[in-house]
């Protein structure tokens, strides 16, 4: 007897005043009431900067076995039920069609543009990509491609969106009408303004951004998807390792699959609108945008500033030196955008940019969003 009533006197000290897993617990008591599970309370923990350094001040070997504490505790001491696991997200109307508006608005306005000619294009496409980037916005804000989950540690999204929105702005850009610039700036122009006609003096491609924005709807599907399993993982797996473990062939399949779709769509659009030679840039450069929309949705911010800032420079300085190198003395300049251009073709550099930028945030992504915080139900804020 003497044994027991020195390990429940051991126990009432352990959640005395100086218990600290007891004063974790009450810093952390919205997520300790509705966790479902160890592995929440150990995803809760983590997304608030709690490490296995961190929980062996607790006297734990890791996180996970100080959340299996804490669950065991609340569980053990709590006056209500536990509550049910939360339930996947669900297929929502409003956001599956806001995600069809973008790519139908901008089919809209290339139609509108083959069928326009004159002056009246120029006005016709600011219409347009007005439309679009609305569209965008709209569908941005609702569904699996928004942020709602402020309460996130790390800058808001709006904070977010407005540092990476000019860049993006120009990567697309860029797709539309970068190539047709730089082999005219190569030759010797421009000598005039675009007019939009596949044979004029600065050609547009417009395929790319067509597919790009179409792209927003299977983009929505797969971010979906990959919300849903991790979900699903997060219920099953014992501990975080487990989640990374197997979450991570969850990550590479959604962006297996959304790369398939865009390739299907960059294939139609090439056909119908009779433009060929443009799939290897906008796979990169949809690759890239998807993969910074997936860090953004779960509150992971800075990098996709940085490598979309970083994409965005490139390009522009590819450019700007083939121009700078019209100066007395600064010829040199353009010489590895020449070589660049000579060996794999304009649409080798943004090819070449975008690819590189996706790979580094490809490999961030499997860093960050392998992490159990980065799908558990965030923490109420008071």
């Amino acid at each position: 007897m003497g044994e027991p009533a020195a390990e429940r006197k051991a126990s009432a000290a352990r959640r005395g005043a100086a218990d600290p897993v007891k004063a974790l617990m009450h810093r952390h008591r919205d997520l300790c009431g509705r966790a479902v599970d160890p592995l929440e309370i150990a995803a809760g923990l983590e997304a608030h900067g709690i490490t296995d350094r961190t929980a062996a001040r607790f006297r734990h070997r890791d996180v996970f076995s100080l959340a299996e504490e804490m669950y065991a505790r609340v569980s053990r001491d709590g006056d209500t039920p536990l509550p049910a696991p939360p339930a996947p997200p669900r297929v929502r109307a409003d956001w599956a069609l806001l995600t069809l508006l973008p790519g139908a608005l901008c089919a809209a306005a290339v139609a509108a543009a083959h069928l326009i000619d004159g002056r009246q294009l120029l006005f016709a496409a600011a219409a347009g990509a007005l439309a679009v980037a609305l569209g965008l916005r709209a569908a941005l804000r609702r569904g699996p491609l928004s942020r709602t989950d402020t309460d996130r540690p790390g800058p808001r999204p709006g904070a977010a969106s407005g540092r990476t929105t000019p860049w993006t702005l120009w990567l697309v850009l860029y797709a539309l009408m970068g190539d047709g610039l730089l082999r005219n700036a190569l030759a010797g122009g421009p000598d005039a303004l675009p007019t939009g006609a596949p044979d004029g003096p600065w050609p547009l491609t417009t395929a790319p951004v067509l597919a790009l924005a179409l792209a927003c709807a299977p983009a929505a599907w797969t971010a979906h998807l990959l919300t849903v399993g991790a979900r699903r993982k997060l219920a099953s797996s014992r501990g975080l390792e487990d989640f990374a473990a197997a979450v991570r062939p969850l990550l590479f399949g959604t962006f297996a699959l959304f790369l398939g779709a865009l390739a299907a769509l960059l294939a139609l659009c090439g056909a119908v609108l009779g433009e060929s030679g443009t799939s290897a840039q906008a796979l990169a450069l949809g690759a890239l945008l998807f993969l910074a929309r997936l860090l953004t949705v779960h509150g992971f911010t800075y990098a996709p500033a940085v490598v979309l800032t970083a994409t965005a420079t490139a390009e522009a300085v590819a450019v700007a030196t083939v121009f700078a190198a019209r100066l007395p003395g600064l010829g040199f300049l353009a010489t590895p955008v020449e070589a660049l251009v000579t060996a794999w073709g304009a649409d080798g550099i943004p090819a070449l940019t975008c690819g590189a930028a996706a790979l580094a945030l490809l490999l961030h992504t499997t860093r960050k969003l392998t992490r159990a915080s980065a799908h558990a139900p965030s923490e109420p804020t008071r």
